[in-house]
């Protein structure tokens, strides 16, 4: 065992990365040659790529729009992140380690927001336009947004997972879905009717976001002092919650509904289970609907969504938060300009287009009303993510969440092997690598 401390490591990585600046990151300055000045928005993929066309309405199409809004008094250029959401941290914080004063606006998994903060690379959000960042939006990402009882970045768009289901399966293992359900009655329902469920176990983020969204649903905290040292963290996983969470992945995983690959299942692996014909229930983002639709699937109309189970029967659960904020470089050489143009990006018409042509839900909760955006998720799905939004509850906000998140992930692999004293192992495990005595 190697003992190192986790401030080592941080500095041992700017470190590194001011080496690759002075390497290469240089040439990406914005180094404006005179004309409007360019704002460089770093975006993390989505249905439109880097197509600027209406029809797309991708972040490349809202990069445009403002920069035809703002009548030349700057214009947007965006660059691709990788698509796993640890690249695009990975590059972004080299660039910030390094000052690249490119780092005009950035789109950042909420997860990463705290750490962002409190390495001091995010430009202050300008007081005069919190009101307007906070206007209309929905809580669960105005929380996301906020640092040490700071806004330290603007919400765009927020995610939750829904419950999806085939109306004709439910009805024949008996599920009443006008009423909550918990992950005991789905699981009796899939042994009922021999169909599977769709979850995301494979060691990777989505586990996290799982494990997570079970042991909240059960009242309980993965992390519950925020913002607290490394030595001073305190964890909740050896808990109750976190064992009812471990007997609903040791249910899942061994009761058969879970699929015969549930511990290598991620998004897309899980939504190919519910669209085979084994497929009963998935959980996942509100992108299904869209992706279902997009391949003209025949039994669309048998398809419904519900509020994520209750891992907890009688107890509200609390549905995973995703979606991405945006926020400005500390280094960034336009920071005031960055801000306009990201207020020009989340305001609520953009926001609608964005949501109904991407399927990435909105901040704004006033969007959820827009007939193209009810037309883009009907049936009442729309209204559906904007109540499930309301209860959504953040992947623990912490500094250390890279560490966290990995650990959790390693000690809940796989997930046929998780049992009743694997949340007091994680929990071990976990603190043991924050305080350098353990390596991930």
């Amino acid at each position: 065992m190697t003992s190192r401390s986790p401030h080592r490591r941080g500095a041992a990585f700017i470190a590194a990365s001011a080496l690759v600046a002075s390497m290469g990151l240089a040439a990406c300055s914005s180094g404006d040659s005179g004309g409007a000045p360019t704002l460089t928005w770093y975006i993390n993929p989505d249905g439109g790529g880097s197509d600027p066309s209406p029809e797309k309405g991708g972040q490349a199409y809202l990069a445009a729009a403002c920069t035809k809004e703002a009548a030349g008094k700057y214009k947007i250029k965006v660059e691709q992140l990788p698509n796993s959401a640890s690249d695009q941290r990975t590059q972004l914080l080299r660039r910030l380690a390094a000052g690249d004063s490119s780092m005009s606006i950035m789109s950042i998994d909420p997860v990463f927001v705290p750490e962002f903060a409190e390495a001091g690379y995010l430009a202050p959000v300008p007081q005069a336009m919190e009101a307007d960042f906070k206007n209309d939006r929905v809580q669960s990402a105005i929380d996301a947004s906020t640092w040490k009882g700071k806004l330290v970045a603007v919400p765009f768009w927020a995610n939750t997972q829904l419950l999806w289901y085939r109306k004709s399966v439910a009805q024949q293992a008996g599920l009443d879905m006008s009423k909550p359900v918990t992950w005991d009655q789905l699981i009796q329902a899939g042994q009922k009717s021999g169909k599977k469920i769709g979850v995301q176990a494979k060691l990777y983020e989505g586990y996290t976001v799982w494990i997570n969204a079970l042991v909240s649903g059960a009242g309980g905290k993965i992390v519950e002092n925020p913002g607290a040292t490394y030595e001073n963290t305190k964890l909740g996983l050896d808990t109750d919650a976190g064992k009812k969470a471990a007997e609903v992945i040791k249910k899942v995983a061994t009761s058969g509904v879970g699929g015969p690959a549930v511990g290598s299942s991620d998004e897309t692996a899980a939504l190919d289970l519910f669209k085979s014909a084994n497929g009963g229930f998935l959980l996942n983002w509100p992108y299904v609907y869209a992706a279902l639709s997009g391949e003209k699937v025949k039994w669309l109309d048998d398809v419904a969504a519900a509020v994520y189970p209750q891992t907890v029967a009688g107890k509200d659960s609390a549905p995973p938060f995703g979606g991405i904020q945006l926020a400005v470089g500390k280094k960034s050489a336009h920071p005031q300009l960055a801000y306009e143009a990201v207020k020009c990006i989340t305001k609520p018409e953009h926001q609608a287009i964005y949501m109904a042509k991407t399927g990435n839900p909105a901040s704004s909760k006033a969007v959820f009303d827009d007939a193209e955006v009810k037309k883009a998720f009907p049936n009442g799905i729309a209204a559906l993510i904007r109540k499930s939004l309301d209860q959504a509850v953040p992947r623990p906000q912490t500094q250390y969440y890279g560490d966290v998140s990995t650990g959790l992930q390693m000690k809940f692999s796989p997930p046929n092997a998780v049992n009743e004293q694997t949340p007091a192992t994680a929990q071990k495990f976990i603190l043991s690598v924050l305080k350098g005595e353990a390596l991930l």
